[in-house]
């Protein structure tokens, strides 16, 4: 199963998943390429750290999507490193046709919450703020829907009377780096998840 990451930030659930490729527990996933939205993102550092092709395509001028073709040029850079897969973590865009249509069904994003439960931007605030006692992180199969598509594997986290913000936050990602390359193992071994 090879794979490409897409992501927008520093990489932490990239390195992970990485960091298990490099260590055999990954399963039959191999990643193609890692490819970010955001010029100069700490993300595409791992590319060196990891033997990874990292490349910056830029998304086009609006925020949280893209143009229709530098979407398809998404498309054609993941399909030239070889991917059959994608995986978005930490992805802030919504993808679209061009790329839902290139890989139906082969494309997985990592949420930080219990879907359906706290979808789109800030799912840990959401959650904080809303005072809940558990929540957690979910890996989903993308679709037209923000944070809509069918769930594969979910993870919950207690939120402890002692917990802040930040430590709520940081036993989410803990969990996060645990789940997402679990899922693409059981994916690339075509385990029942």
């Amino acid at each position: 199963m090879k794979f490409a990451i897409l992501g927008s930030g520093t990489g932490t659930n990239a390195k992970a998943i990485l960091e298990s490729w490099r260590a055999g527990t990954l399963g039959n996933a191999v990643p193609t390429g890692i490819f970010c939205d955001i010029e100069g993102a700490k993300i595409l550092s791992l590319g060196a750290e990891f033997g990874v092709p990292a490349n910056y395509i830029s998304p086009g001028p609006f925020k949280t999507k893209f143009s229709p073709e530098r979407e398809q040029a998404y498309v054609d850079a993941i399909r030239a490193s070889g991917a059959e897969w994608i995986v978005l973590a930490g992805f802030m865009r919504v993808v679209k046709a061009p790329l839902l249509e290139a890989f139906p069904g082969k494309i997985i994003n990592l949420h930080p919450s219990i879907l359906p439960s706290f979808p789109g931007l800030d799912g840990i605030g959401q959650a904080w703020r809303y005072g809940v006692r558990y929540s957690g992180c979910t890996v989903h199969y993308v679709n037209a829907t923000v944070d809509g598509g069918s769930i594969i594997d979910q993870a919950v986290v207690r939120r402890e009377p002692q917990d802040t913000l930040e430590s709520f936050e940081q036993k989410i990602h803990a969990a996060e780096h645990q789940l997402l390359p679990s899922v693409i193992r059981k994916l690339s071994l075509g385990d029942s998840l």
